[in-house]
């Protein structure tokens, strides 16, 4: 038999052979991924206990939040809930994290903080303006008697709603303009504003009880938080903290001067 003929056939094989290989590495059925793509039974029933604990005591407890009740909430809202399947091993950690339509979640001490701010002690009517994933929404709602959420993007406010009610939180979401805020329900004991605004909404102030709160994120390019108290006649306001939000939208922007 010809060697030449014998050579060209063991080259065939194998370059098959090397083909083969190569499209079954390639192939997305080749190899299962490290975590499936949707929650499972099993992945959804995790226990992230330790994960909120260390949580709490790393970046909450550690950075000076002391509110008691405040703290114990925080041991048990499940954080990763209200985030993409996709981020449930990072939900614990120091960082916002995207939840869709280019919105964040705030990294946890920033909701601690900004909560911890308004002193609630558990008789409060809430007002939130920017529900997005609903993780804040469920934290102010393990400390006060009702929570009103309002989200300007509808399928935020859809899922957001979803979830709550799943997890048996007392907060009535709905899709709307925050800037006009939810007069219908109102006064309110506090308003948290989770969107950085150009100036004070006047309407929010106009639904804000005598003694009550008010925190926001304030500014443009640059943020500061503002925590603002209103009186029997007049409202006082004190700078914290610079910050970054994402910018509230809609009728706040037209009414800037």
């Amino acid at each position: 038999m010809n060697m030449s003929f014998i050579s060209n056939c063991y080259r065939l094989q194998a370059l098959f052979l090397l083909l083969s290989t190569t499209s079954w590495c390639l192939s997305p059925y080749a190899r299962k991924p490290n975590h499936p793509l949707k929650p499972t039974v099993q992945n959804v029933a995790r226990d992230f206990s330790l994960a909120r604990e260390k949580m709490v005591e790393t970046q909450i407890l550690a950075r000076g939040i002391k509110d008691i009740r405040l703290l114990e909430s925080l041991r048990r809202v499940p954080r990763h809930r209200f985030v993409p399947f996709k981020f449930w091993d990072l939900a614990y950690t120091d960082r916002p994290l995207p939840i869709g339509d280019d919105q964040t979640i705030s990294q946890p001490y920033m909701v601690a903080y900004m909560t911890q701010q308004l002193e609630l002690k558990g008789h409060e009517k809430v007002l939130e303006i920017g529900t997005g994933s609903g993780y804040q929404a469920a934290v102010l709602s393990e400390l006060s008697n009702k929570v009103y959420s309002i989200e300007i993007i509808c399928d935020l406010a859809q899922q957001a709603s979803t979830m709550l009610n799943h997890l048996k939180y007392q907060v009535q979401v709905k899709c709307d303009d925050g800037y006009k805020g939810w007069p219908e329900n109102g006064p309110f004991d506090a308003i948290m504003i989770t969107a950085a605004a150009p100036k004070v909404p006047e309407p929010l102030l106009e639904q804000l009880k005598a003694g009550g709160r008010m925190i926001m994120p304030l500014g443009n390019n640059y943020q500061e938080l503002i925590l603002i108290e209103k009186k029997q006649h007049g409202t006082s306001s004190r700078r914290l903290i610079p910050v970054r939000f994402v910018p509230m939208t809609g009728e706040v922007r037209l009414t800037t001067d």
